[in-house]
């Protein structure tokens, strides 16, 4: 009989040898010849080939050198065969790919936001001065925020920058402030402006600061980054405007029928009043607010902050389907106190993924204990290969009349150590974790997996003492979730403590400059909720933010109550930063989608309705007068009507 054998028919009568290795091999279709690896497609010949990369794949390096590399050996390829196809996967080109996005969206945002101010600036004031200025204050802002992010983490991450870049969009109200208020005004009152906008301005930075600081409460590193770099920027930006810009601001500066025509508008904005239309309208508000909430979901699935592109996703997938790669997201952990107690339970394990197998649940498993059998499994397996090819061996020498025998088993079974120190080790080298703490662990990996088939994979661990199923998306999304709810949690808190700060200073009015935001957040998840946009944390994040950036309008508004200044301040203020914020929501990468668009429609909420809830002007006597910019003082005030 003739058949593929590895040694000759004397020391495996059976054929068991090649029985074993067929099974190990059909774990991939990769095959060696001609001394590559090929696989065998139903359409296509493959031929595997392995790439590395010099650099770490989340260095960030200039460019895509690595995409380009493959770019140029896929036109050579087609050039030698044409027709030929060249599919490549691998962590380090989604790294570079996110890295590229990212470095491109930062100067589209950061860029685009500070073209959008300049030309904001130019229109209320028409100099140059104040550009110089404003521009001056973004710079130092950045500056300081990169060199304390920088010193403090070691390094500044992509994701930081991108989201820095809409710091613009916040830190030049600071200098939008000063100058609506020093325009037509006399240069030499310059320094008694600054002191009487002095209490808005540092109210406006504690309840900014207050807001991007909640995002270091948050046990994510890269948050905790974004939270430094917000602050010190802000803080940075702050010092400019009140230490250099009454320094450098020394020539006139005359209003504009732009300024005017913006400061005017406030006297034709609709205000909210407590007679029936204005209850109608609170009702009606209120409908909207209600079924919009009732329809918001929640989603905290990892699989929605996947923004690889959809060309690099499709060969990942391709490879993956090719040369069968077991799912690096989930897998089984597998961990005893001694090395044969831990095969002994990969192999309980085994039986059942066996099962799965089967019934074509499952494709395929690899386990350490198929290569590296326990010494119990060895010696079953010694005792029924020997019985059995005696018997075998017996009954052809019966029939043949030849003497046949078979050398004797090694008496020693095959050890851990032994194993890896051969070439077989190799093979499993990720898989084998090896001793920590007096603990011996292993990973089982799973080929072919569904996410129907998650379930009943879940179940196969239950009641396997040692044995624990890992799904990384899940519990990544477990995670998100956590955080979510901690930062919802979070969010409360910081209305609580920034309303209170409100009452402090304005008393029975502070509802004033906390109720638009708070209408602004509800309509934003209204809207998400009839848009179909799920909840999740970066959504969360940014009512965040919002709370601190729209309180200080109706800040602004209180403190200098019918000034139309102020109003030309809230407004500039207003629009910079949702153009800022607005261009977040055009970003590819998910997280700071979700966050750009949440911050779009609060913004946009938020300005609106601040003025609607301004105090009604009665006069001189009961409103913060202006003479308070020459002075520096507040003027005492009375309670308004509704």
């Amino acid at each position: 009989a003739g058949g593929f054998a590895l040694t000759d028919w004397r020391s495996d009568p059976l054929g068991l040898w090649p029985a074993w290795w067929a099974e190990r091999a059909a774990a991939t279709p990769a095959r060696p010849r001609e001394g590559t690896l090929w696989v065998d497609g139903v359409d296509w010949q493959w031929v595997v080939l392995h790439y590395s990369s010099r650099q770490s794949a989340f260095a960030g390096t200039a460019g895509t050198p690595l995409a380009e590399a493959l770019a140029r050996a896929r036109a050579a390829a087609a050039k030698a065969v044409p027709g030929a196809r060249v599919i490549a996967a691998g962590v380090p080109l989604h790294a570079e790919a996110a890295a590229a996005q990212a470095k491109a969206e930062m100067n589209t945002i950061g860029w685009g936001s500070l073209l959008a101010v300049l030309v904001l600036v130019w229109l209320t004031f028409r100099s140059l001065r104040p550009i110089a200025l404003v521009s001056l204050s973004l710079v130092v802002g950045t500056a300081a925020a990169l060199s304390l992010t920088s010193l403090l983490f070691g390094r500044v991450h992509l994701l930081t920058l991108v989201f820095g870049a809409s710091l613009v969009g916040v830190a030049e109200d600071y200098g939008f402030h000063y100058f609506a208020a020093r325009q037509g005004r006399a240069a030499s009152e310059r320094y008694a402006i600054l002191r009487g906008l002095l209490p808005a301005l540092s109210l406006a930075l504690a309840t900014s600061s207050v807001a991007y600081l909640a995002l270091g409460f948050a046990p994510l590193p890269g948050l905790r980054q974004m939270a430094v770099f917000s602050v010190s920027g802000l803080l940075a930006a702050f010092l400019t405007v009140l230490c250099w810009f009454p320094l450098l601001d020394r020539d006139a500066l005359p209003s504009t029928r732009f300024s005017r025509g913006v400061a005017d508008s406030l006297r034709d904005w609709p205000r909210w009043r407590t007679d029936w239309r204005g209850l109608v309208l609170a009702a009606l508000l209120g409908g909207v607010l209600i079924s919009g909430l009732w329809q918001l979901s929640v989603r905290d699935d990892l699989r929605q902050l996947q923004s690889s592109p959809p060309a690099l996703l499709a060969e990942q997938a391709e490879v993956n389907r090719v040369l069968g790669l077991p799912s690096p997201a989930q897998f089984y952990l597998v961990e005893a106190d001694s090395v044969e107690q831990l095969l002994r339970r990969e192999e309980v394990l085994a039986t059942r993924l066996h099962e799965l197998v089967t019934k074509g649940t499952l494709r395929s498993y690899y386990a350490v204990s198929d290569w590296l059998p326990s010494q119990a499994r060895q010696v079953v397996a010694r005792e029924l290969t020997s019985h059995a090819e005696k018997v075998a061996l017996a009954g052809i020498a019966a029939q043949t009349g030849a003497s046949l025998s078979r050398a004797e088993f090694a008496s020693a079974a095959l050890d851990v150590e032994r194993w890896l120190a051969g070439p077989a080790a190799t093979i499993t080298a990720g898989q084998w974790l090896g001793e920590t703490n007096g603990l011996y662990r292993s990973v089982v990996l799973l080929g072919g997996l569904v996410p129907v088939a998650l379930p009943a994979l879940a179940g196969a661990a239950e009641d396997l003492p040692g044995v624990q199923w890992v799904d990384q998306t899940a519990r990544y999304s477990m995670l998100l979730a956590r955080y979510r709810v901690g930062m919802t949690w979070l969010l409360i808190a910081g209305y609580v403590g920034v309303f209170m700060t409100l009452v402090w200073r304005y008393r029975r009015n502070a509802w004033r400059a906390m109720l638009p935001t708070a209408l602004g957040s509800l309509l934003t998840l209204a809207v998400c909720g009839w848009l179909g946009i799920p909840l999740q944390l970066f959504s969360v994040l940014a009512l965040i933010l919002l709370l601190g950036m729209g309180v200080d309008y109706g800040i602004f508004l209180l403190e200098h109550r019918n000034e139309g200044s102020a109003w030309l301040s809230v407004a500039l203020a207003g629009v910079s930063t949702l153009l800022a914020f607005g261009l977040l929501s055009l970003s590819r990468t998910p997280a700071l989608h979700c966050f750009g668009l949440t911050m779009l429609i609060g913004e946009v909420a938020i300005w609106f309705l601040t003025p609607c809830f301004r105090l009604q002007h009665s006069g001189a006597s009961n409103h913060f007068c202006t003479d308070a910019l020459d002075t520096g003082r507040m003027a005492s005030t009375t309670t308004a009507g509704s």
